[in-house]
């Protein structure tokens, strides 16, 4: 995909950059049965109506679009299209054994007409195929990493990210995450060959604030412009406690993964 920048007859446009998406498929009645109108809670609760996550919207309607893993051993790609809940783009493929058409996340220099293989022991790396890790060498690249086989994953699944193989012994592999840390894994979960698409997501830049709230994301203020009923750095009293959440917990300095 190309980026598209736009002539600056606005301020809102004047540092758009874009994504061209004229190579995408379009959406048709192929594919009308798998998409179906998202019901989300634009940050508050069910129950109470009160916020639980801060800075979201309603922003523009969307369609969902349930996403697997290959679910058959042989299938073949019908196009590649735009997924608004995510961040890369999505596959279409048709499932030889079953009859039936699914989506999956698509891998980058994917195009119509690739055919792809979902086994547990693969005679040839082919980009888009599913397998264990046990069957891959030691060095390879993969994105939808996870522990179910049709599935999705629960490593590498955004735009432009992968996983890498650092080590592989008879039960356990070594995996370098997108995040550059390392985990050990069993060689039982199942991963993806390829990186995951829309390479250029991470260069676009929205140019304005309507654009975000189209995305539902509200503005974000600071704690220390709220009230002490909002926040507890509310009141306009700057020190006196370290930086926390609006929940309490430290923010700077202590380690929130284990």
């Amino acid at each position: 995909m190309k980026i598209k920048k736009y002539n600056p007859t606005s301020p809102g446009l004047r540092h758009r950059l874009i994504n061209q998406k004229n190579l995408l498929a379009l959406d048709s009645l192929l594919i009308k049965n798998l998409s179906k109108f998202l019901k989300r809670s634009y940050g508050r609760s069910s129950q109470t109506g009160r916020i639980t996550s801060w800075h979201r919207s309603s922003g523009a309607k969307r369609k969902f679009k349930k996403v697997h893993s290959l679910s058959s051993p042989y299938s073949i790609s019908l196009g590649v299209f735009y997924d608004p809940n995510r961040s890369c783009f999505i596959s279409l493929n048709f499932n030889f054994q079953k009859k039936t058409f699914d989506f999956s996340l698509a891998p980058y220099f994917s195009f119509s007409g690739t055919c792809t293989l979902n086994n547990n022991f693969l005679d040839e790396l082919s980009l888009g195929s599913r397998t264990k890790l046990s069957s891959l060498p030691p060095g390879t690249v993969f994105y939808n990493l996870g522990s179910k086989q049709e599935q999705i994953g629960d490593f590498s699944r955004s735009a432009g990210t992968y996983c890498q193989m650092v080590q592989k012994t008879a039960t356990t592999a070594k995996i370098k995450l997108p995040s550059n840390k390392i985990v050990v894994l069993p060689v039982e979960f199942y991963a993806t060959l390829g990186t995951v698409s829309n390479l250029d997501h991470k260069s676009g830049i929205l140019g304005k604030a309507g654009a975000s709230r189209l995305k539902g994301r509200r503005p974000i203020v600071r704690g220390i412009a709220m009230n002490p009923v909002d926040h507890p750095h509310g009141g306009r009293t700057n020190g006196g406690r370290p930086c926390v959440t609006p929940w309490g917990k430290p923010t700077k300095g202590k380690p929130t993964v284990r």
